[in-house]
């Protein structure tokens, strides 16, 4: 299944940042668990490449995971040597252009037309609008009207609440961070992650 086909399939891609290894690993397990199969492991999150190599380890092939904040051609060989399988990238730049050039599957932020226009040059995969909290869904609605075809998932500011507005403006998937992850990737409540993340598959699921 490729990138694009997988985020309309799951609509939810969910962002891990920790400041606790060990805690972040048990986090990307739990969602995974829970039927989330696409992870974006945030490159600025402590020891982010442990923690994918430890993903790619324990789930093999049935899992997305994927290496997020990349900015360098360097970040992008290093999440390659991990195991990540999916690039997240917050704009356009040599991260991004390595991770093409390696072939891997690739989630591009975008913002204004001319990023997108620049992203899909390129050949990437999808793009992550980013920051969605500055236009919010009418924001994405408006920018679909010039590229109907392409996929795009919000990031920034998204919750179970908005959710179904941002599939109502044309998104394909959510990419969400704390008010899915909470304070479970540095070392919380497993059981509360467990909660929202059926509460988050649920609004994308309607």
């Amino acid at each position: 299944m490729d990138l694009s086909t997988a985020l309309r399939a799951e609509r939810l891609v969910a962002i891990v940042h920790g400041g606790d290894a060990e805690a972040s690993f048990r986090t990307v397990m739990a969602l995974t668990e829970e039927g989330i199969p696409l992870v974006e492991i945030s490159l600025s999150g402590r020891d982010a490449l442990t923690v994918i190599r430890r993903a790619r380890a324990a789930l093999g092939d049935a899992a997305w995971i994927g290496a997020g904040t990349v900015l360098s051609a360097a970040d992008a060989r290093r999440a390659a040597e991990a195991g990540a399988n999916l690039v997240v990238t917050p704009g356009l730049g040599a991260g991004l252009e390595e991770s093409v050039r390696q072939g891997l599957p690739t989630l591009a932020g975008v913002l204004t037309p001319s990023a997108v226009i620049a992203a899909d040059a390129l050949g990437v995969s999808a793009r992550q609008l980013f920051p969605a909290s500055v236009g919010g869904p009418d924001y994405l609605e408006a920018l679909r009207a010039a590229f109907p075809e392409l996929p795009f998932v919000p990031v920034g500011g998204v919750d179970a609440a908005v959710a179904g507005a941002y599939f109502a403006a044309g998104a394909v998937a959510v990419d969400v961070g704390p008010p899915l992850i909470g304070d479970a990737a540095d070392g919380g409540d497993l059981d509360a992650l467990r909660r929202r993340a059926a509460e988050f598959t649920a609004a994308c699921a309607r």
